[in-house]
């Protein structure tokens, strides 16, 4: 764990003054796995301790292969690390570990074989080498005899040597199976053969490699150290390695061969509501955020992180960062980046409302969604409502449309309110911890200047991952111009990323964008293979429409640098005009222009009625609204808020207009 030195009290820039709370000293958390059972928070070391019991009692039972289980950040590395401390105390157990994802295609089956082959000890090496070369051909033989009589060697040249004896051809590696079988049966025995060697084998992160790699991992597990003496733990997420999924190209004679592999999987479990809270307050304290989450917002940390401690862990750290090195929050107590993080990592769709995404022009969505939950609550009630409430609802029905009086009662006028309120309201108004945070939100001081900061464009949070955005000039320009380095790089983003759109969301086009590799671009790190398209894009022309163009410059020079030729309309004329010029591909557009609330809208509809263009139309607003959904799909057209929903579907119309081969 790496530590920050001690803040001074920061002061204000505009008010040279210092900030209304104090700061740190913050601490930042790493993510290596837990591996000693006094670090264990979330009482992972009770499994650990029967899985290494099952392990030792079953040595008798080798080989065999237990996979344990569980999806991205959920635990994994800890647990197996835990086991291997465990098995530290049994007696004649050893072990090795091998990271699957540190090696590319089938190099793993060379590291993984030779990995266990260096557990052994030199004698055992020297005497294994000596039978393989006595079964050879006179010319191999002298080679390998010579070699092992020359000198004295290392247990790496001893190991080097009997790879390439036993690799050379098809013929020696179908005796390789035998050969290391006898090498481990010899190592396994002890003088008195009670009990017996054991070697547990450790391999990580296979469900983060290639099919190509899991296949080879998988290949040398079964095909070559399948034999008495070695037990394999697998860490891995079953359901990435399914037919669905990361090996969903597997015939089915490969898919046969991977049921094989595991004989039986550890699940492991999410964390109960009381371990997953006490990691939390863990993690907390050791920030130096604890005095800044309440009950409402350590529930909301838990179960909106489905209890993953990776997650965890990373939001925590996203504070910290934010909270130490972005200036935005230097007028701005700590509890402020807290909330705001938290909004924008649980509720992205709302948060990109709040930070005026994609042109909203809502204005202040806080405001609007506090007023709302009150005429809500009126409207609900059989009561009258009070004289003093009464402008309160009227203002705000006035605000979106509505008549004061429904002559169908009130609850039609709530349900007509709801058609023209953004679709997530009714649902988060029945959210206790989001209605908690935004209320909490509201309530700092400063929240103002804070949510006016935010709807401006203010320097927005960068700490959690991003939403997908500008995908194509990071992906593609993976491919076109591979960075050097090793193969399988991590993914992009804050702390090494996350898996792509998972739990978390920034405004479309903010601070970077999509992992690489997204869309079936090659990640960062890997070479394209050649002929690769460099420029899948270059058939596609996109008219884009909207007042404020600057909104979309992300995601407009990505599809420029991907190919797409993007023309800027900033009103419905300059539309036209370019229409008679050019048919696009694909059009996207705002919907509130020209002073107009349904400008967009009615502009597609005079172009549908017209003739004037029957092609792929997408409106991108900050507001979707059951009222507006209704009207675009009336129109032919669809109507998002989210960029990696744009990127999706200028890729859709790519596909489509591509020439034929």
């Amino acid at each position: 764990m790496s530590t920050s030195a001690p803040l001074p009290p920061p002061v204000s820039p505009s008010t040279g003054t210092p900030a209304p709370s104090p700061r740190g000293p913050f601490v930042l958390l790493n993510d290596e796995p837990v591996a000693e059972s006094g670090a264990d928070l979330l009482g992972v070391g009770r499994a650990a301790r029967q899985l290494a019991g099952l392990l030792v009692a079953s040595r008798a039972s080798t080989p065999f292969t237990l996979a344990v289980d569980a999806g991205w950040g959920m635990g994994k590395s800890s647990l197996m690390r835990l086991v291997d401390a465990e098995l530290a105390h049994a007696p004649e157990v050893h072990t090795v570990w091998y990271n699957a994802w540190t090696s590319q295609g089938a190099d793993a089956l060379e590291g993984l074989i030779k990995s266990v082959l260096m557990r052994f000890d030199r004698r055992v090496l020297r005497r294994a080498l000596q039978r393989i070369s006595e079964r050879r051909a006179l010319l191999r033989a002298v080679r390998a005899v010579t070699t092992v009589a020359a000198g004295p060697l290392g247990a790496a040249g001893l190991v080097d040597e009997l790879w390439k004896t036993l690799s050379v051809n098809s013929q020696a590696r179908n005796e390789m199976r035998g050969a290391i079988g006898e090498l481990v049966q010899e190592w396994s025995q002890t003088d008195d053969f009670r009990p017996r060697r054991l070697l547990v084998v450790f391999i990580d992160d296979l469900d983060r490699c290639p099919e190509e790699t899991v296949l080879a991992v998988c290949e040398a597990v079964k095909v070559y150290l399948d034999v008495p003496g070695l037990e394999f733990v697998i860490g891995c997420d079953r359901s990435a390695l399914a037919p669905n999924g990361l090996l969903r190209d597997l015939s089915p004679a490969a898919s046969a061969f991977m049921e094989k592999i595991f004989q039986t999987s550890y699940r492991i479990p999410v964390p109960d509501q009381q371990g997953v809270r006490a990691y939390i307050d863990w993690c907390a304290r050791t920030v130096g955020i604890d005095q800044l989450l309440d009950e409402r917002l350590t529930t909301m940390l838990a179960e909106r992180s489905a209890r993953n401690p990776r997650r965890i862990k990373r939001l925590v750290n996203g504070f910290v960062l934010e909270a130490t090195l972005n200036p935005m929050w230097d007028d701005f107590a700590p509890e402020a980046v807290v909330r705001t993080l938290l909004l924008q990592y649980f509720y992205p769709d709302f948060y990109r409302m709040v930070a005026g995404a994609a042109g909203s022009g809502a204005g202040d969505v806080i405001a609007e969604f506090r007023t709302y939950r009150e005429v809500r609550r009126l409207l609900r009630t059989p009561d009258p409502i009070p004289v003093a409430e009464l402008p309160t609802v009227t203002r705000f029905l006035r605000e979106h449309d509505l008549p004061e009086q429904d002559a169908d009662g009130r609850d039609a006028t709530l349900s007509r309110l709801e058609r023209q309120l953004p679709s997530t309201f009714p649902e988060m108004v029945r959210d206790q911890e989001f209605t908690s945070l935004i209320d909490g939100l509201v309530a700092l001081p400063r929240s103002e200047e804070l949510l006016r900061r935010l709807r401006e464009g203010a320097e927005l949070p960068a700490a959690v991952e991003p939403e997908p955005a500008a995908a194509y000039v990071q992906s593609l320009s993976a491919q076109a111009q591979p960075p050097a380095g090793a193969y399988g790089g991590m993914p992009s983003g804050a702390y090494g990323g996350m898996p792509a759109g998972a739990y978390g969301a920034m405004p479309a086009g903010a601070y970077g964008g999509m992992q690489p590799g997204a869309y079936g671009a090659v990640p960062a790190g890997r070479t394209a293979a050649p002929g690769a398209d460099v420029a899948p894009l270059r058939y596609v022309r996109i008219l884009w429409v909207d007042d404020h163009p600057r909104n979309n410059e992300s995601l407009v020079n990505a599809f420029r640098a991907a190919g797409a030729v993007v023309r800027i309309a900033e009103d419905s004329a300059a539309a036209d005009a370019a229409l008679a010029v050019e048919r696009p591909t694909l059009i996207v557009s705002d919907i509130e222009r020209d002073g107009n609330p349904r400008e967009g809208l009615e502009h597609l509809a005079r172009l549908r009625r017209d003739g004037r263009y029957d092609g792929p139309f997408v409106f991108y607003a900050g507001r979707v609204t059951p009222e507006r959904s209704a009207v675009a799909e009336e129109l032919g057209a669809h109507l998002t808020s989210s960029g990696s929903e744009i990127e999706r579907l200028v890729l859709r119309a790519a596909e489509a207009e591509r020439p034929l081969p």
